[in-house]
């Protein structure tokens, strides 16, 4: 049988690295895969085609961030389950999330697939992306349970402390679309032409693939989160775990929409200056994305082990891995930071005409914003404890302080008088103010005091 990782023994700083690494990769993996397919989209199909997967996708990404914040509650409550042994506890929460999760990706792939044209006509798509993006749309919404489901058993085993598991069925779900989608788009030999379709059915048919595939494995290896004989019961809604799972998930889904409701506000300052600056925005962005993933990958390892010796109470272990986990994120971010610094022509390049003012535009505040991934990073892994100890509504409050209280007023309040440089300066003073209270709250708030979210059940030895 194959066990549960154990997060509570062994060095930290290895074990950090080995669960931070698959993690990152998989990161990389699937934003190169979304940059693969716009290509072909683009340069295939046309541009309507791609403002019509562009805003369909808008959609997809707040479907995912609506579940994002319960699917990180679900994997820390199986790492506290785990950490504080009791396996049986764990697979109440694998039982009552399968069955959750289930019930709502159904109700929202339904509602979707019926009302995607409703929700597109309303977000004032031209007449011309209009019909493309609603095909595209409707079978991405057939994907949602799929999907759904896939992610939430990806978030569990994480918390069970295995990230190579969901690596090794992300690299086959990537690789699937990356081939599929020009097949399907164009059609090869006795396969159909399905346009923008085609791109959609891609991802369908890969997520069907990995998540089939994924669960014959773990119930070949026989892991002891799976549900067989008198278990099966477990998949029954148990109020206990779906109330910790909503209260404690929908504020760590709160930060997907502050984080984009931000992006949008500060998008929206920047289109002020004109299209040289939206361009150059939008080019570093594309940069900016890869600076924070280490940082993700980092937080997301930390919150898997705090998890697991917090169930534990193995408090000295806590502590270490906070503070090797915000040493690792200062270190790993400052490099890329650095070599983005040095590279930063040749990078930006990629997007950009050298000789065009946008170029250079995109120079400048790279210089001036890259380093505020610095201060994200280490906010990023001091909450990643707070949050592993069922913690949750801090972070939300430092994040929306330093997003919407500092950020974007200073380069509202001071665009008329800097220019575009407001936004660009913006971005440091924000990374540091949310260093500032991620450290304060670590070192004085009452996190420490917290109780394991879960009861165990009465009878629930294994």
């Amino acid at each position: 049988m194959t066990r549960a990782a154990v997060l509570t023994e062994g060095p930290i700083g290895r074990t950090l690295v080995g669960f931070s690494v698959p993690i990152l990769l998989g990161n990389v993996l699937q934003s190169l895969n979304g940059s693969i397919n716009s290509v072909w989209v683009g340069h295939g199909l046309g541009e309507a085609a791609l403002a019509a997967t562009s805003n369909a996708n808008i959609v997809m990404f707040l479907l995912l961030g609506a579940i994002f914040g319960i699917a990180m509650a679900a994997s820390i409550l199986v790492g506290q389950e785990l950490g504080a042994q009791r396996p049986h506890d764990a697979r109440r929460v694998v039982g009552t999330s399968a069955t959750f999760f289930a019930l709502v990706s159904v109700t929202v792939g339904v509602a979707g697939a019926i009302g995607c044209e409703w929700l597109l006509d309303a977000m004032r798509l031209p007449p011309q992306v209009l019909p493309l993006a609603t095909s595209y749309l409707r079978i991405m919404f057939v994907t949602v349970p799929f999907l759904y489901l896939y992610q939430v058993i990806m978030a569990l085993l994480r918390g069970a402390g295995d990230a190579r598991t969901p690596f090794k069925f992300l690299v086959l779900s990537v690789g699937l679309d990356i081939v599929l989608n020009p097949i399907l788009m164009f059609g090869v030999g006795p396969v159909p032409r399905f346009g923008i379709a085609g791109s959609a059915l891609a991802t369908l048919i890969a997520n069907v693939v990995a998540l089939v595939s994924l669960v014959l494995y773990l119930y070949r290896r026989h892991h002891p989160l799976c549900l067989r004989g008198a278990d099966l019961k477990l998949l029954r809604l148990d109020r206990s775990i779906v109330s910790p799972l909503v209260l404690k998930g929908v504020p760590i889904g709160l930060q997907m929409i502050v984080l984009s409701t931000s992006a949008v506000a500060m998008i929206t300052l920047v289109n002020r200056f004109g299209q040289d600056a939206g361009a150059a925005y939008g080019a570093a962005l594309q940069l900016w994305n890869y600076v924070q993933m280490p940082a993700l990958a980092i937080g997301a390892a930390i919150s898997a082990m705090v998890a697991q010796n917090f169930g534990a109470r193995r408090t000295d272990r806590v502590r270490r891995t906070a503070h090797v986990g915000v040493a690792f994120s200062v270190m790993v971010t400052s490099s890329v930071v650095l070599l983005l610094l040095i590279f930063e022509r040749p990078l930006l390049g990629l997007f950009l005409p050298r000789s065009s003012a946008a170029f250079a535009l995109a120079v400048h505040a790279n210089r001036i914003a890259c380093s505020a991934f610095i201060g994200y990073g280490i906010s990023m892994a001091l909450f990643s404890v707070v949050r592993a100890t069922g913690t949750v509504v801090p972070p939300v409050l430092a994040l929306f302080f330093s997003l919407w209280v500092v950020r974007f007023p200073f380069a509202l309040a001071l665009e008329d008088r800097w220019g575009a440089d407001a936004i660009w300066w913006s971005f440091p003073l924000s990374g540091v103010i949310s260093a500032v209270l991620a450290a304060l709250y670590y070192r004085y708030g009452g996190w420490r005091g917290g109780h394991l979210m879960l009861a165990p059940a009465a009878g629930g030895a294994d």
